[in-house]
């Protein structure tokens, strides 16, 4: 029994954008589900290379049919992340501006014969209650019998949460939270004021402890009540002129005072102080020793580890892709179950469910494919040498295996380096990032060794996907430098040899070298893009970024000095999602001119200026084309065109144009062994 759970978008990435609620349509993604088992799974972010992707996952569900070796007519029952009538209601909405088919089900099986060419049965095509799948994305997979539910976030199906038990394959639900208290956005409309939106609430969870939440706390009262029976009401309309008297607004870019330090700790303890009341009453009501968290408000690793220090609750899972793209994994499993087809009650312990490198003689040709910039070297052990260079200061990109599936880099597209230099902080922060200089890195700590480091609540030793905030042994603060956050604590991830053994390897080989069985662990991407998935993906972010080395299956990579006839070798793209523009525009009050731009189509997209030189270089692109053939056809003299180059590569780090071998490249440069 094949079940596929997707969600996302309802138009293909080289289409506008729906106008629709910002809180409703994005982070797309397919799972594929066999009796109740997941074999493949990949948010389209990944592969489409556009962030929080709003877009029908044509890619992930290609990724998926792939793996299983199936067709799209092979598959039992599709199923969408939201109700019809939702879905419905959202696409009238959009009626205004353009005209669209009105009926999800119609342009759901429009849009599947239209990118695999196949007609899909409507009977084969179900549509499921948004935080029903954000349930049983946890229950389903948390190994638990019984257990308490809460899934909580922005909205959806015209709410904003529910709390449900779940007992054997069923789950009832006992109440939900309409949009009006949704605990979602009102982190996202407290935020605004401090220059963030959406998307960007995990950072002011990371400012938080910066600050001192008394000077708000009797304005924050204002923005909420307690009820009776684990109730409570928000008053969302209260917070913007609240703030506005109060702080002075911080807009994107401007640096932060310890007013906004103060208000991102106010938030914080009033989420956790609204959480803490309906959790309280929802434990005594039904006595379930146990908690299943799904749903955005879930990705709050500082309150889920504050629940399980708390001691009410036994045990906690936390769904790791407990955003939307879980819903994909939780509407497959509620077409399984339907299908007579349950999930087996066996606790989920990894999440490497996407694409794998492929061969090794895949990865070496990928890698050969850039011979001019890439320097490749083969090892015997590369864990040892990987270690090796961490140990002697390197920060490197850590690409293995299957891709995991959600937001957390889990060892298989991981950035890593040595712990304990507090300065590793601010410098991968800087080279790599390019992101406020406050915002922590995880540890990756082997299993075996994690309670040496960490005080871990409940005498628990699994915490395999970094859904929780625990406190840092204050013995190891020093030592740990560059994973301890200013308030002594971390988000742990602990490291199984039998779940991930090249990554517990690794780790392994550099505790032999320093005695420290932790590695700092962060997400293998720069500012612009998702988490790497491919290979091709991880060399253009090692390129790109001021990262020291590279680790691809047993490949050592470093960075050769380019000359311009390297950069023409390679040929120049632009992505699907990306246009270009020239318009008169406003440079000044009284004065106009002609600007060119590289507009991107996706939500949140804006345009980035380029020059009239490479603006008509990259008209000239039909499909792909060679830049030394570019370069050729603009009678510019060498010192010009190293300038062109200069400004394309700027632009490539910002995604918006794609640079890569030609796609019929061969590897020339031999690669040298190191054993």
């Amino acid at each position: 029994m094949l079940c596929l759970g997707i969600s996302g978008g309802l138009d293909r990435i080289f289409e506008s954008s729906p106008e629709l609620p910002n809180t409703f349509l994005h982070d797309g993604a397919a799972v594929l589900v066999r009796d109740g088992r997941v074999i493949a799974a990949v948010e389209e972010e990944r592969l489409n290379r556009v962030k929080h992707s709003n877009k029908f996952p044509s890619n992930a569900i290609r990724y998926c049919l792939s793996s299983a070796g199936v067709e799209l007519g092979d598959i039992d029952r599709i199923a969408f992340y939201a109700t019809e009538a939702y879905c419905n209601a959202m696409l009238e909405q959009q009626f205004v501006s353009r005209p669209v088919e009105l009926n999800a089900k119609l342009l759901a099986r429009h849009l599947l014969a239209q990118v695999f060419g196949t007609d899909v049965d409507a009977s084969r095509v179900s549509f499921v209650n948004h935080h029903e799948a954000h349930a049983a994305s946890a229950f389903a997979m948390s190994g638990f019998e019984q257990s308490l539910i809460f899934a909580v976030d922005g909205g959806g199906d015209f709410c904003s949460g529910l709390l449900a038990v779940g007992s054997g394959t069923e789950i009832t639900q006992l109440a939900s939270f309409p949009e009006s208290d949704s605990l979602g956005l009102f982190y996202l409309e407290t935020i605004r004021y401090l220059g963030y939106g959406l998307f960007d609430e995990y950072k002011v969870m990371g400012l938080a402890p910066y600050g001192d939440p008394a000077p708000y706390r009797e304005l924050f009262a204002q923005f909420y009540e307690l009820l009776d029976n684990g109730g409570y009401r928000l008053h969302l309309d209260r917070i913007g002129p609240a703030l506005i008297r109060n702080i002075e607004i911080r807009r994107k870019g401007m640096p932060f005072t310890q007013q906004h330090r103060d208000v991102s700790a106010t938030l914080q303890e009033a989420l956790e102080r609204i959480i803490f009341h309906i959790l309280r009453h929802h434990r005594e009501a039904t006595g379930m020793a146990r908690l299943c968290l799904a749903g955005g408000v879930a990705h709050n690793c500082t309150v889920n580890g504050k629940l399980l220090y708390s001691g009410l609750f036994e045990d906690i899972f936390v769904q790791p892709a407990a955003h939307d793209a879980g819903c994909a994994l939780g509407a497959a499993l509620m077409m399984s179950n339907e299908l007579g087809q349950p999930a087996p009650r066996e606790r989920q312990r990894e999440v490497y469910w996407g694409p794998d490198l492929g061969t090794e003689q895949a990865v070496e040709h990928e890698l050969n494919a850039w011979s001019g910039h890439l320097d490749i070297r083969r090892s015997d052990d590369i864990a040892a040498s990987a270690a090796d260079w961490m140990a002697n200061g390197a920060v490197i990109g850590w690409v293995q295996g299957r891709s995991e599936f959600g937001p957390r880099a889990l060892g298989n597209r991981s950035i890593l380096a040595d712990p304990r230099p507090a300065e590793n902080k601010n410098r991968i922060n800087a080279m790599v990032k390019k992101r406020e200089g406050y915002r922590p890195f995880a540890p990756s700590v082997l299993e075996e060794d994690a309670s040496e480091f960490f005080e871990l609540p409940g005498g628990k030793r699994e915490f395999p996907f970094m859904n929780f905030v625990v406190r840092v042994r204050e013995a190891h603060h020093s030592v740990l430098g560059a994973v301890t956050h200013v308030d002594g604590t971390a988000r742990l991830q602990t490291v199984s040899r039998n779940s991930n053994p090249a990554y517990w390897d690794v780790i392994n080989a550099f505790k032999k070298r320093t005695g420290i069985p932790v590695l700092l662990n962060t997400s293998f991407n720069n500012n612009a893009e998702p988490i790497v998935d491919s290979v091709a993906d991880a060399i253009v972010t090692f390129l790109t970024t001021d990262l020291d080395g590279l680790v691809v299956g047993p490949f050592l990579v470093s960075k050769r000095a380019a000359a311009l006839q390297d950069w023409c070798t390679l040929s120049v793209s632009l992505p699907p999602y990306a246009s270009l523009h020239r318009v008169r525009s406003h440079v000044a009050e009284d004065r106009q001119e002609t600007v060119c731009e590289i507009r991107t189509g996706h939500s949140g997209g804006d345009g980035v200026r380029i020059s009239h030189e490479l603006f008509e270089l990259l008209m000239r692109i039909e499909g792909e084309a060679s830049l030394g053939d570019l370069l050729d056809t603009t009678m510019l003299d060498q010192a010009k065109r190293e300038d062109l180059v200069k400004e394309l590569r700027f632009v490539w780090e910002q995604r918006r144009v794609r640079l890569h071998p030609p796609r019929a490249a061969c590897g020339h440069n031999k690669v040298k062994s190191e054993t």
